[in-house]
């Protein structure tokens, strides 16, 4: 089986999964992505221990999981709002973790920790309120269209950034950071992000056209740093892949980074455009 065959195969398994997860029922987007999270989040502790660092790696990444399950029962109303602020003592339970160890590299350990929680829990936890949000007038009504047209625009931006980057890249972007991206493919990518935003418009009507603009536009730029801010981490690692559970595609943080990046600003503006 050749490596383009793999990698085609195990790219539509995972989409179907995560697709399937996100518009099947709300148990099954919270089973789904929650188990993204546990990977996604261990494996970059993996690569903050490839680079020498000390950390928490399980501890920190179960007080992830458990911060998911918290706002998924916020947004859908099993739980009061106010547990969303159980966030603080989460993260202060990362520190006092740090304190009863035997060890002396406790401001090392307990900073990565939180950082890992912030960069990937944050981000998966806050999904939970883009698919439960108020359409329509009704509060917390189970609408997954939006994280899935969220998903288009990723989807389309990488695929057309790659091939007219490969087809016609020339100027390169940031080869200190990642060689292969170029000015090109960046533009190419955005443009066809957009029109998938205007397409979401036409299929997700939900939201406005110039809502749904913006979402592509800040989905894709933001994306692009959240790329650009994992492959730096791996360059000065020396990592290709910060995983290989998903043969010819890495792990699910090389998949997922560009969501981490976008979905707090995209959660911000929904919430500043009245969605929420």
């Amino acid at each position: 089986m050749s490596n383009l065959t793999k990698r085609s195969i195990w790219g539509a398994i995972y989409v179907i999964v995560m697709m399937g997860g996100l518009l099947i029922h709300p148990f099954a987007f919270a089973l789904v992505f929650g188990t993204l999270l546990f990977f996604t989040q261990y494996e970059f502790y993996a690569l903050v221990e490839a680079a020498g660092h000390k950390i928490s790696r399980l501890p920190g990444t179960l007080m992830g999981v458990l911060f998911f399950v918290i706002c998924f029962g916020v947004a859908n109303s099993f739980l009061p709002k106010s547990l969303v602020f159980i966030c603080i003592p989460i993260i202060l339970l990362m520190f006092i973790i740090e304190l009863f160890r035997r060890n002396h590299n406790t401001l090392e350990r307990s900073g990565l920790t939180v950082l890992g929680f912030i960069y990937i829990a944050l981000p998966f936890s806050l999904i939970n309120f883009i698919v439960s949000s108020t359409i329509n007038g009704q509060a917390h009504v189970y609408y997954p269209w939006i994280m899935a047209g969220i998903f288009l625009i990723m989807w389309a931006n990488d695929s057309f950034a790659y091939l007219i980057g490969t087809q016609f890249g020339r100027h390169k972007m940031c080869t200190r950071i990642s060689p292969a991206k170029s000015w090109e493919g960046l533009i190419g990518g955005a443009v066809f992000g957009i029109v998938m935003g205007i397409v979401n418009a036409v299929l997700f009507q939900a939201l406005s056209m110039i809502s749904w603009i913006v979402i592509a536009a800040l989905t894709v730029g933001f994306g692009t740093l959240g790329d650009l801010f994992e492959s730096k981490i791996k360059r000065e690692i020396g990592v290709k892949d910060s995983g290989n559970i998903l043969p010819g595609h890495g792990g699910f943080l090389d998949r997922l980074d560009s969501l981490l990046f976008a979905i707090p600003v995209v959660f911000i503006w929904l919430m500043l455009s009245g969605n929420f």
